[in-house]
């Protein structure tokens, strides 16, 4: 099953869209609600980060063989230091990001820890890809 979904700039009304609908997706299709929670956490953290930093963008979902595959891919400033994105609390949201409750830096970190693979493809000036798989068996 593919699943796609178009990402904003700026637009935190519409924000958890995507993990909204594949979670109820995951539901009916009778997931383990452990691995429901660290697909959901997974997607709502990039499509957040996506929102915030990039110019739009598009997430793209398959779900097969025991397993959800996302790819969050954007268009953006790219992250200039990705090992620094990388650490609890580490982040570069504006003041207005953060008045909204989000950009603690805690994004990537959560990614990285609610997915089984995760790869990210960044380059700077052109944007960001982030490809996340939860194994559900």
């Amino acid at each position: 099953m593919h699943y796609s979904f178009d990402i904003e700039r700026g637009n935190f009304a519409d924000a958890g869209q995507a993990s909204s609908s594949v979670k109820r997706l995951l539901k009916q299709l009778g997931v383990a609600p452990p691995n429901i929670k660290r697909t959901v956490v997974a997607l709502f953290e990039a499509e957040i980060n996506a929102i915030a930093h990039a110019y739009g963008g598009k997430i793209d979902v398959d779900i097969d063989d025991g397993k959800i595959v996302m790819v969050v891919a954007d268009q953006g400033p790219g992250i200039p230091n990705l090992d620094l994105a990388m650490q609890e609390g580490w982040s570069t949201a504006s003041p207005q990001v953060r008045e909204m409750g989000y950009g603690a830096g805690m994004g990537l970190p959560n990614i990285r820890k609610n997915t089984d693979e995760l790869k990210i493809d960044t380059e700077v000036g052109v944007g960001t890809t982030v490809t996340m798989t939860v194994y559900f068996a």
